[in-house]
C-alpha cells in the first residue's frame, strides 16, 4: 500500500515517476488566468490566521470574498451558514472544516487541502478534527512570524513566472504599475481583460456600469452601442500598453446574432431608457462587442478567453443574502458550439482572429470543442485555439484526465498550454503540482501501455511543454 502523499502522490508507473520528476516537477508556473489581488502582491500583504488565507468571508464593506469551494463542502457536511462564511470563532470554524474533510474522500479537496499543508507548512499528516487546533496553531505562528509566509514568499516558495490577474476594463491598474515598477518583484504581473458588465446588456447594474465606463474614457456618457466599444476598444489598448496578453469572458452561454449597427444602437437605447429588449436584440449587442473586441484582440496579441455553461446564483434566497460568487452555482446545458464557431468563423473571414481558449463548464461539451478546435487552428503559433484545462467543477482527477483525453483524441495534447489556478488564494499553486502528476500519470500509463513510445526527447517536449514551455511562447512571455 502506498503511503498518503509521498513523493510519487498519483504516479502509478515507473515511466511517470521518471517524466514528473526529471521533466515536470521543478519547471516555473505560469498562471494565466486567476482572480488574485495585484494589491496584496504589491503591498506584501500578511494574514494573521489559516483561515484568512483558506476561507475568507464575510470583509467590512458587507461583500463575501473567499473560497467558495470550501463554504460549498462544508455546507454539504451541515455546517450552519454562520460558520461558513461567517468570522466570529475561526477555530470552531476551522475544526468545523477539518470535520468536513475527512469526509471528502474522492473531492480534489482532499488533496488540495492537504498538499498546500504539506508544502507551505510542512504537514505531512492529513488535516483531522483531533490535529486540527495543532495544525491552526502551527499555520497561524508561521503566516505571522516566518518571513517567507507574506504573498510575495508564497509565490516565491511556488515558483510562479507569471501571474494573469483578472481586472475590469474601468481598472485604473494602478497596481499593476507599482509591481511593474518594483525592482524587488522577481515575477511577473499582468492585467486580464473581462468586460462582462459591458457585454451582459440585460443583466443587473449594466446601465450604472455604462456612467462608470464612460468616465472611464473621460465622457459624460456613452449614448450608443458604437460609442460603448470605442470605450471598450480605449481600454484595451490600455490594457495593452500594461502587458495585457489576455482577455477573458465570463458567459452564460456564447451568443451569436447578426444585426445592424443601427440596430444594436437602438437596442442599447431601449436598455438605457429602462426599457426592455427581446433576446434576439440582445444577442445582436453582444454579438457585435465581442466582434469588435476579438479584432482589438488579434491587433494586440491578447488571447481571448471564453468561459461558458455557468448557471449562476441558483439559489435566490442566499443570493440575496450574500450576494454573487459565493458558492450558489451550478453546470448549465447550452448548446451553443455552432454560436462559438460562427463568431469564430466571422473574425477568421478577414484574418482578424485572436488566440482562443475556449472553456465550458459541462465537460459533455469536450469533443465537441476539440472539433472547434481542428477548424480554425493556423501557423499563427502551434496550438492557436486551445481546449481550455478542465475548470471549476471539472478540475478533479478524473475531469482533468477527461479534458487530457478529449483533447488527445480529436488535436494535438503536446500543444496543450496547461493548467491554471482560477483561484482566489495564494496557496493554490499546488494545484499546478496536482495537474502536473495527473498528466504525467496519464501520459507514463500509455507508454507503459505500448502506446507511445519510450522515446526520451519526445517525452521531455511533451510534458516540458504542457508544464511551462508551451504557454510561455502562447502568450509570448
Amino acid at each position: 500500500m502506498k503511503s498518503f502523499l509521498d513523493e510519487d502522490f498519483i504516479l502509478q508507473t515507473e515511466t511517470a515517476k521518471h517524466i514528473f520528476h526529471d521533466y515536470a516537477e521543478k519547471l516555473p508556473i505560469i498562471d494565466y488566468h486567476c482572480h488574485i489581488s495585484p494589491q496584496e502582491i504589491y503591498e506584501d500583504r500578511r494574514f494573521e490566521t489559516l483561515g484568512d488565507v483558506w476561507f475568507g468571508g464575510k470583509q467590512e464593506d458587507g461583500s463575501y470574498f473567499g473560497d467558495h469551494y470550501k463554504w460549498r463542502l462544508m455546507r454539504s457536511n451541515g455546517i450552519p451558514e454562520e460558520m461558513v462564511t461567517g468570522r466570529e470563532d475561526e477555530l470552531q470554524r476551522f475544526k468545523g472544516f477539518a470535520e468536513t474533510l475527512t469526509k471528502a474522500i474522492g473531492n480534489p479537496m482532499y488533496h488540495w487541502c492537504n498538499l498546500e499543508l504539506k508544502k507551505y507548512f510542512g504537514i505531512t499528516k492529513p488535516l483531522t478534527v483531533q490535529n486540527a487546533e495543532e495544525i491552526w496553531n502551527k499555520c497561524n505562528d508561521m503566516l505571522q512570524n516566518d518571513p517567507e509566509m507574506t504573498v510575495r514568499g508564497l509565490i516565491r516558495q511556488s515558483n510562479v513566472a507569471y501571474v494573469g490577474t483578472t481586472d475590469d476594463p474601468t481598472d485604473s491598474l494602478e497596481w499593476h504599475e507599482k509591481i511593474a515598477n518594483d525592482d524587488s518583484i522577481e515575477f511577473m504581473v499582468r492585467p486580464s481583460f473581462r468586460p462582462d458588465k459591458a457585454i451582459n446588456i440585460t443583466k443587473e447594474g449594466f446601465k450604472e456600469y455604462i456612467v462608470k465606463l464612460a468616465e472611464t474614457v473621460g465622457k459624460r456618457s456613452l449614448d450608443s452601442a458604437e460609442e460603448v466599444i470605442d470605450a471598450l476598444i480605449q481600454r484595451v489598448e490600455f490594457f495593452a500598453a500594461h502587458g495585457c496578453v489576455a482577455s477573458d469572458h465570463g458567459l452564460d452561454y456564447i451568443p451569436f446574432k447578426m444585426m445592424t449597427m443601427a440596430e444594436c444602437n437602438n437596442a442599447f437605447t431601449k436598455v438605457m431608457n429602462g426599457k426592455e429588449i427581446t433576446l434576439d436584440e440582445a444577442e445582436g449587442y453582444q454579438t457585435a462587442l465581442l466582434l469588435s473586441l476579438g479584432k482589438a484582440y488579434h491587433k494586440h496579441g491578447i488571447a481571448m478567453e471564453l468561459h461558458y455553461s455557468c448557471l449562476r446564483n441558483m439559489n435566490e434566497r442566499m443570493f440575496r443574502l450574500e450576494g454573487p460568487d459565493t458558492g450558489f452555482d451550478m453546470i448549465a446545458n447550452n448548446s451553443c458550439g455552432g454560436n462559438i464557431a460562427k463568431l469564430m468563423s466571422e473574425l477568421d473571414k478577414t484574418g482578424e482572429l485572436p488566440k482562443t481558449i475556449i472553456f465550458s463548464l459541462n465537460p459533455a461539451d469536450n469533443a465537441q470543442i476539440g472539433t472547434i478546435l481542428g477548424c480554425f487552428q493556423s501557423s499563427e503559433v502551434p496550438g492557436k485555439i486551445q481546449h481550455g484545462p478542465a475548470w471549476w467543477f471539472n478540475d478533479t482527477k478524473s475531469g482533468m484526465e477527461e479534458q487530457m483525453k478529449s483533447l488527445a483524441n480529436l488535436g494535438l495534447l503536446g500543444n496543450f498550454i496547461g493548467m491554471l489556478t482560477d483561484s482566489r488564494s495564494f496557496l493554490s499553486y499546488t494545484r499546478h503540482d496536482y495537474f502536473r502528476r495527473i498528466m504525467c500519470n496519464l501520459i507514463g500509463e500509455w507508454v507503459e501501455n505500448g502506446e507511445y513510445p519510450n522515446d526520451e526527447k519526445a517525452l521531455e517536449s511533451i510534458v516540458s511543454g504542457i508544464s511551462y514551455y508551451n504557454a510561455k511562447r502562447y502568450f509570448g512571455i
